[in-house]
Order: structure tokens, then C-alpha cells, then sequence
């Protein structure tokens, strides 16, 4: 019978750490004991994130001490893109994962990165690429809480900071570096030693990551991942392409997102290596997240905002426009402190978890970047509301984009029942 590379891997490993598993699993009851564990999310939970094969992070025999930061993370098990993926990227495999916004594909990518980290190893290992400071940011946080017991030095690297400086923070140690792509590329033209000398793998995801993991045996082979869709937009894609030169031959490439255009398979087709085909896209948009529509006139929109906010149960909220402009006509009124206007500057890979509304007060144009931002409500299976105004000349757009998506957006009733995004 056939044994598939990630089997045998598993098997080798299984065999090299069975007396440290006994041994765990003899104190199991006693390092978990000792946690600072969140309390359990107790709202209800779509099967976007509970469709899973019953897998534990256990499982997949991390170390100790990043089980430790994913509990205390409040990560209670694998949703299902990390079940997909997670064993597959530590068998150093190239990954093509499709997921849907909000179901976990950041701790998709980050637990192996941090798994494979050498602490001891004083090099980068592991490069985060994102498109926005914000992101880098975020994403940075992740990587720190998940490896917090882990000793690994974390640094964030984005335009509009000292390059200087940056140079300056490398050569003290840092492991994983999380950045925007023209940022370090700039550092690896200019201190290619430091960036890329032993980095091995490379991830595309939510978080936008290029990882390069120096492993046990002393190899240079490089690995790398992102989002896939942003990261090859003709703003990101020269960047990314000339930072993918500077990798050895033998690198491990993981790419996630949730929406794949052609450039992704161009993409995947020169630089990918028998890539491991992931796909949790039966439909695109998430399960718990109710859609509707509002046909408004232009200087009504205001008037309707404020009164969806007396009359919906909201968490907190996130308001998109098309435009700053349009950001400073929507943002006029005070809607609170959880409540933020924006542009889609934020509607990809930020997370927060509390957002149960989101509110088109501009209708998109493409699909694309609806699907992102409705995604930004009814994070990890949660429950959420995305309400759209429409004007007369949104019409085709709503249309077309209901079809693309195979979603329905229906009329907002004259009550909308807090059961379907409050749970």
C-alpha cells in the first residue's frame, strides 16, 4: 500500500519523539493545568469552522511550548483549513489552500513557521510578507502570542519607517520578520546575508506570509508564502517575483487565500513545485453571515445609516466607502467607539473577532472586494449581519455580483431578527 510523504514523515517523527510523548502525555494533565486559558467561547459556531475530522493540535506532535501558546491563544482544536494544512506544510510540501475569510488560515501558516523556527539558531527563518502596516502589525501579534513560550524574536519592517534602523534592529537576532514587500526587498538588496541566507520556506496567505525556515540539517533550501490574490496584483507582483529569486531551488512555497485569480496560477505554474491542492471553497461566502439590501437614494444614505444603528443589536461594526472623500461624508456623524468608517484599505486579513455588522455604505464594484469585506464579520464561524445601499446605479452590480458569488442578497425586512448575527 502507498505511503504518502506526509505519512512517512509523521511516521519518522512519531518514532524520534515517542519517549517525549509518553513522557507528555504521562504530564499532560499538569502543563495544561497551568495554562492562563481564556474563557470558552461559548457563541454559536458555523460549520465553516466545525466541520472538522475530530483532529487535535496534539496530533500533529508540535513542541510543547507552542501548544502551550496555542491554547493560551484560545485555540481549542484545528478548524478545517488548519486540519488540511497544517501536517502537510510541516512535511515541507508546497501548499495551494483556498479558504473562505475568517476560518483560520493565519495560524494555518504561522503554527508550522513557529514550529520549525530554531530557537537556538540566531538567523531570520521565517519571513511574513503583507500588503499594509496595519496587517504587519496584526499579524506580528499572532506570531508572538502563538510563540510566546517559545523565545522567538519577532520584528516588523513596513514603508514610511527608517530603513536605517531597520538594518540596524537585523543584526541583533530576530527569527521571523513580518513586513510589506517593497520594505524587504529593500532590505534584502541591501543586507542579503541577514534576510535570506538561510531561509527555507516561503507562505502566501491571509497574512500575506513569505516564510523561509532554516530546519534541522543545515540546509539552505528556501520556502515562501502570502495571499495569493493581493501579493499578485501588478502593485505587489514584481516585488514578490524578485524576492522569490533570491531563494534556492529547493524552497517550500504555501499560498492561501480565498479568492484565486489567473495570476495565481501563472504564478503557481513557475514557481511552485508539485503543489498540495487545498480546497474548502464549496461556496464563497461564509455560512453565518446574513446579507441585505437597501435601496436608497444617494442623499438618504446618512438618514440610513443612523437609523440601522437605532435599531440593530451591534458589537461593533465596520463601515466601508469607495473613497477617503466618501469616508469623511459617511464618518460625519458619531456612531461610537466600536464603530469604524473605512475604505477597503481593511477589508483583508484584519481580524476582529467582536464585528458582527458590516455596512456597505458604497456597494463595491467586483466581487472580489465584497467578499472580503463582508468577511470581516462572522470571524471563525460566528454569526454576522452585512447590510448593503444600494443606489440605481449599484443595480447591475448587485446582480452581477450575486451570481459570481452564488449568494443571495435579499431586501432588508422591516424587523431583522437579532437570533441571525447576535448568537
Amino acid at each position: 500500500m502507498a505511503t504518502f510523504p506526509f505519512e512517512k514523515y509523521f511516521m519518522k517523527r512519531q518514532q524520534k519523539h515517542q519517549l517525549s510523548l509518553i513522557l507528555a502525555k504521562q504530564g499532560s494533565q499538569d502543563w495544561k493545568a497551568q495554562l492562563k486559558i481564556p474563557p470558552t467561547d461559548s457563541r454559536y459556531r458555523t460549520e465553516d469552522v466545525t466541520a472538522t475530522k475530530g483532529n487535535e493540535f496534539e496530533d500533529y506532535f508540535l513542541k510543547r511550548e507552542l501548544l502551550m501558546g496555542i491554547y493560551e491563544k484560545g485555540f481549542e482544536r484545528p478548524s478545517p483549513i488548519q486540519e488540511e494544512s497544517i501536517p502537510i506544510a510541516l512535511t515541507g510540501s508546497d501548499i495551494l489552500a483556498r479558504a473562505k475569510n475568517g476560518t483560520g488560515k493565519t495560524a494555518a501558516f504561522c503554527i508550522p513557521a513557529l514550529e520549525k523556527i530554531d530557537q537556538d539558531n540566531n538567523v531570520i527563518q521565517a519571513v511574513i510578507l503583507v500588503p499594509t502596516r496595519e496587517l504587519a502589525l496584526q499579524t506580528s501579534q499572532v506570531c508572538k502570542e502563538l510563540g510566546k513560550h517559545l523565545n522567538i524574536q519577532v520584528m516588523v519592517t513596513t514603508g514610511g519607517t527608517s530603513l536605517r534602523d531597520d538594518i540596524m534592529r537585523l543584526y541583533q537576532p530576530v527569527h521571523l520578520l513580518v513586513g510589506t514587500p517593497g520594505r524587504i526587498l529593500d532590505l534584502a538588496k541591501k543586507n542579503l546575508n541577514l534576510v535570506v541566507h538561510n531561509l527555507k520556506l516561503l507562505d502566501v496567505s491571509d497574512g500575506w506570509f513569505i516564510g523561509y525556515i532554516y530546519d534541522d540539517y543545515g540546509d539552505s533550501s528556501g520556502g515562501a508564502g502570502y495571499q495569493a490574490d493581493k501579493l499578485l496584483s501588478p502593485e505587489f507582483q514584481p516585488s514578490v517575483e524578485q524576492l522569490i529569486r533570491f531563494l534556492p531551488s529547493n524552497r517550500q512555497v504555501l499560498m492561501f487565500s480565498a479568492t484565486f485569480p489567473v495570476t495565481v496560477k501563472d504564478f503557481k505554474d513557475r514557481y511552485l513545485h508539485k503543489p498540495y491542492v487545498i480546497n474548502l471553497m464549496d461556496e464563497l461566502t461564509l455560512k453565518g453571515i446574513t446579507q441585505f439590501y437597501a435601496f436608497v437614494e444617494e442623499r438618504q444614505k446618512v438618514h440610513c445609516l443612523n437609523t440601522l444603528f437605532s435599531k440593530l443589536q451591534i458589537n461593533q461594526s465596520i463601515i466601508f466607502c469607495n473613497s477617503v472623500n466618501r469616508v469623511e461624508t459617511a464618518g460625519q456623524e458619531n456612531y461610537g467607539a466600536w464603530n469604524l468608517v473605512c475604505t477597503d484599505l481593511f477589508t483583508r486579513g484584519i481580524d476582529i473577532q467582536a464585528v458582527n455588522v458590516v455596512i456597505n455604505f458604497d456597494f463595491p464594484k467586483n466581487s472580489e472586494t465584497y467578499l472580503h469585506r463582508v468577511g470581516r464579520s462572522g470571524r471563525f464561524g460566528h454569526l454576522g449581519l452585512a447590510v448593503n445601499l444600494i443606489t440605481y446605479e449599484d443595480r447591475f452590480n448587485l446582480y452581477r455580483i450575486e451570481q459570481e458569488l452564488g449568494t443571495e442578497i435579499k431586501q432588508i425586512p422591516p424587523h431583522i431578527d437579532q437570533a441571525i448575527y447576535c448568537q
